[in-house]
């Protein structure tokens, strides 16, 4: 297999982490997912040939070829294509995502007056899936029954990722409410950051920073000497992780047609 960017070979690596199984099939990755059979981007085609990421005609019919009875289509890409029009052409959304990369461990800010911050625990983790179901009802993005489902599933891999060791999950308290989280997942020697979130009403506080700085000590602590964040390229969170020294690395681009509701 080709050498993966930062972005889709932590992505990979986190994957491996939860179960799933990692084809190798020399110009592209077939991921799948058994135990989640509704996790589109655990259940994917990732093109590791440079050469080859405008030929959308044949990374789709990969894609039909390793999942012929889904309902969606997600291939994952080392770039943008240069000529974009011929993935819109097959029904296709490419959206980039900026990978942001640093080698020097991201300083930690002191916590905003007023929160407390620790691991997720016990009952931390019900209101972490409550927030996710709560935020995809504002969004509408994808059907309530299967997101949920989706969602749980999602809870279920994290407390198993914290329970050996191989991740930790933040979060932070107005109270006993959670307002704010992340993941941090090591990957070898690399750290890579997971779903960033804080509720709307208690952003701009600085609650992202100081989280970023807690989970990245407990990667150092773990032997981790690079951490990875990946988020949408027009996201303004990302000028939060540049002022922690993060630099942009490899971009990675998602090409993806949900499936009918």
């Amino acid at each position: 297999m080709r050498s993966c960017p930062p972005g889709w070979a932590t992505d990979l690596a986190i994957l491996e982490h939860t179960g799933s199984a990692i084809e190798d099939h020399g110009d592209h990755v077939v991921v799948r997912s058994p135990d989640h059979p509704d996790f589109h981007w655990g259940n994917f085609v990732v093109v590791t040939d440079d050469d080859a990421v405008d030929d959308a005609e044949r990374w789709v019919g990969a894609f039909r070829a390793a999942f012929p009875h889904v309902g969606w289509v997600a291939v994952g890409l080392p770039r943008m294509p240069v000529d974009p029009g011929r993935w819109n052409g097959l029904g296709l959304d490419l959206v980039l995502d900026e990978v942001l990369v640093t080698e020097t461990l991201p300083r930690r800010t002191p916590v905003p007056e007023g929160y407390g911050v620790r691991p997720l625990d016990g009952g931390d983790w019900e209101q972490d899936l409550a927030r996710a179901v709560a935020a995809n009802g504002q969004t509408d993005e994808h059907d309530p029954t299967e997101f949920e489902r989706f969602a749980r599933a999602q809870v279920g891999a994290r407390r198993d990722l914290c329970a050996r060791g191989a991740g930790a999950w933040f979060g932070a308290f107005r109270g006993e409410v959670l307002v704010a989280d992340l993941g941090i997942v090591r990957c070898g020697r690399t750290a890579r950051y997971q779903d960033v979130s804080t509720d709307e009403a208690h952003r701009g506080r600085g609650l992202a920073s100081h989280l970023l700085g807690v989970a990245a000590r407990w990667a150092a602590d773990g032997g981790c000497d690079r951490w990875v964040i990946v988020t949408g390229a027009s996201n303004p969170a990302g000028r939060v992780y540049r002022s922690l020294g993060f630099e942009p690395g490899t971009a990675a681009v998602q090409a993806y047609r949900k499936p009918p509701r």
